[in-house]
């Protein structure tokens, strides 16, 4: 078990630039792999866990997939692609259409800020046409 212990009070150092050093006395201990910090009075915090992918950021992730396989000669075609995934070659037509989205659709679909009118079928089937 790694631990790291800092005793003493919380401070503030000013130097002659300026700037500020804060200390602040923690203590770091690894628990189960994650770290944990632990505040003077023994308060710690609970750490975040991520979030599951949304549907619109899985059929992103395999459209990406699946045409770096197409593209690295893994899969000579979509339709073998398609049989490999145990999918309808369609599917994967339209997954690999997700690829093609515009930059900031593809941030808002990774950031979970598309709005809720977004429909993914809509964006794999007419993907937007102006970039």
């Amino acid at each position: 078990m790694t631990a790291i212990n800092v005793n003493g009070a919380a401070d503030v150092i000013p130097s002659s630039d300026g700037k500020l050093t804060l200390n602040i006395p923690i203590q770091i201990r690894r628990r189960g792999g994650c770290k944990r910090i632990t505040l003077p009075n023994g308060e710690t915090g609970t750490p975040h866990k991520p979030l599951a992918p949304t549907a619109m950021q899985l059929a992103l992730a395999r459209g990406h997939r699946w045409l770096a396989m197409l593209e690295s000669g893994e899969a000579k075609t979509m339709r073998e692609l398609a049989a490999r995934e145990g999918v309808d070659n369609s599917y994967v037509s339209r997954m690999i259409n997700m690829t093609l989205l515009p930059p900031w659709t593809i941030a808002a679909i990774l950031d979970d800020s598309l709005p809720d009118d977004a429909i993914l079928f809509d964006m794999v089937v007419d993907p937007p046409l102006a970039w």
